[in-house]
C-alpha cells in the first residue's frame, strides 16, 4: 500500500523537499522537518499548578526551536482533568494554563518556529503513571481517578472498568475540546491537532472493537465517527478561518480481527478535508496493548502516502524516521508533505542543522535556507 514515486530522489531534490517551505492557509513553515508531540510527564499532577507548564516544558521547545525545526507540535494537552494520559500531563483546561503556555508560543515565533498544540483526551487510557515508574493504571491515592469510555471496556488486564459515557457527557467533552481551542489560540498557537490516534478517546469512538454502544454513536462506521467529526466541527468553529487544523489518526490498529483499518482512515480523512482539516497526521497503534506492530524505519509512511494519493489531503508522515536521506525521499517522492520526528528530536534537538548539513542544504547563517541559526550563533556558520 504506497503511492507511486513522482521520480527518484536525488541528494539535491531531498535537500529542496526537506528544506522548502509549506503553506497551509495563513501559517507558513519554513521547513518541512516537525516535532511530533510527546508527552513530558513534568507537570503538576493536583493543587492549583496542574497541568500548569513548568520551566522544563520552555527549554525543551525553545531548544527545538533554536535547533532549526519548522514546527513544533506541543505534546498531549487534556481538555479536562479526566482526561489527561497521566496526572503530569499538561492541560489547558483553565485559563492559568493557557498563560502559562504563552512564553513557550513567543520564543518559538521568535525563532522563526510554528507552535501548534495537539488537543487530547485520553479515554479509557487516562490516569496512567510515569513511563519510567511502571506506566500503569493510578487510583485516586496517587492523583489519578476513574478513567471513562465509549463502552465499559478496559484497556489491559488489570485496569478499572471505564466509566461508559452518557450522550450528555460525550456533548459536554466536545465543548472542552472547543474551548480547549480558543484556549489556545489565545496562548499564541497557530495550528491546533485533534488527537484521535494511539488508542485514545476519539480513537476508542472508531474502533469496533472497543465501541459497543447502540447509540447514534455505536455500530456502523457513520456512528463511530460521529464524535470525531463533531469535535472536528465545534473546534473549526471556534478556531480562526485562517489557520490550519490538524488531525493526527492511526491509519490501524495492527490486530487480527481489526476494528479500524487503512480503508477506514481514508474515507475518514474525506469526511475530515470537507469539514476542514487540513492535514492528516498518519500514526498507527495504541489501541490495544499486545498489537503485533512490524515497527521499522518508515513503517507508518505508506498509511500517510495512501491518505494523500487517494484524497489530496495534506499528510505528515511519522514513525522511526531518522536520516536526512530517509526523511528527504520520502518528501521528493511525494509521500507525505512534512516529516514529523520524535524520539529523533529528543536525541538531537539540532536535528535539522545536522539535515541541512548532511544534505548541503545549509550554507549559510541565513534564513533563505529553510533553517533560521539565531544571530548569537552566525559566527559558527
Amino acid at each position: 500500500m504506497s503511492a507511486a514515486p513522482i521520480a527518484p530522489a536525488t541528494p539535491d531534490t531531498r535537500a529542496e523537499a526537506l528544506f522548502a517551505p509549506l503553506t497551509l492557509r495563513s501559517v507558513t513553515t519554513a521547513n518541512r522537518i516537525w516535532m511530533a508531540p510527546m508527552c513530558q510527564y513534568v507537570a503538576a499532577a493536583s493543587g492549583p499548578q496542574a497541568g500548569v507548564a513548568q520551566p522544563w516544558h520552555f527549554a525543551h521547545y525553545a531548544a527545538r526551536a533554536v535547533g532549526g525545526t519548522g514546527l513544533i507540535l506541543q505534546e498531549a494537552t487534556a481538555v479536562s482533568p479526566e482526561g489527561r494520559i497521566s496526572p503530569y500531563d499538561l492541560g489547558i483546561w483553565n485559563d492559568a494554563q493557557a498563560e502559562a503556555l504563552r512564553p513557550i508560543t513567543a520564543f518559538l515565533k521568535a525563532q522563526g518556529t510554528v507552535p501548534g498544540i495537539q488537543i487530547a483526551h485520553a479515554g479509557r487510557k487516562a490516569s496512567t503513571g510515569r513511563p519510567w515508574e511502571g506506566g500503569g493504571y493510578v487510583g485516586p491515592e496517587a492523583d489519578g481517578w476513574l478513567p471513562s469510555a465509549p463502552s465499559p471496556v478496559p484497556f489491559a488486564e488489570g485496569d478499572p472498568v471505564p466509566h461508559e459515557l452518557t450522550t450528555a457527557e460525550i456533548h459536554e467533552i466536545t465543548g472542552q475540546f472547543a474551548a480547549a481551542a480558543r484556549r489556545a489560540l489565545t496562548a499564541g498557537y497557530e495550528v491546533v491537532e485533534i488527537h484521535g490516534a494511539h488508542g485514545y478517546l476519539i480513537g476508542q469512538f472508531l474502533s469496533s472493537q472497543i465501541n459497543r454502544r447502540t447509540d447514534e454513536y455505536g455500530g456502523p462506521f457513520e456512528n463511530r465517527a460521529r464524535f470525531a467529526l463533531e469535535v472536528v466541527d465545534t473546534v473549526r468553529a471556534v478556531w480562526p478561518e485562517e489557520l490550519p487544523l490538524f488531525f493526527r489518526i492511526s491509519a490501524t490498529d495492527w490486530l487480527e480481527e481489526s476494528g479500524w483499518t487503512a480503508q477506514d482512515t481514508v474515507r475518514l480523512a474525506g469526511l475530515l478535508q470537507s469539514r476542514g482539516v487540513d492535514l492528516l497526521d498518519v500514526s498507527t497503534g495504541g489501541m490495544a496493548p499486545k498489537a503485533n506492530i512490524p515497527a521499522a524505519p518508515g513503517f507508518q509512511v505508506p498509511f500517510a502516502a495512501e491518505v494523500k494519493a487517494r484524497t489530496g489531503l495534506p499528510v505528515a508522515a511519522v514513525g522511526l524516521i531518522t536520516e536526512p536521506e530517509q526523511a528527504g525521499e520520502i518528501l521528493a517522492d511525494g509521500r507525505a508533505d512534512a516529516v514529523l520526528l520524535g524520539r529523533e528530536l529528543l536525541r538531537d534537538p539540532y536535528w535539522a542543522r545536522t539535515a541541512a548539513a548532511a544534505l548541503g542544504a545549509e550554507r549559510t547563517a541565513e534564513p533563505a535556507t529553510g533553517v533560521r541559526v539565531p544571530v548569537s550563533y552566525h559566527r559558527a556558520w
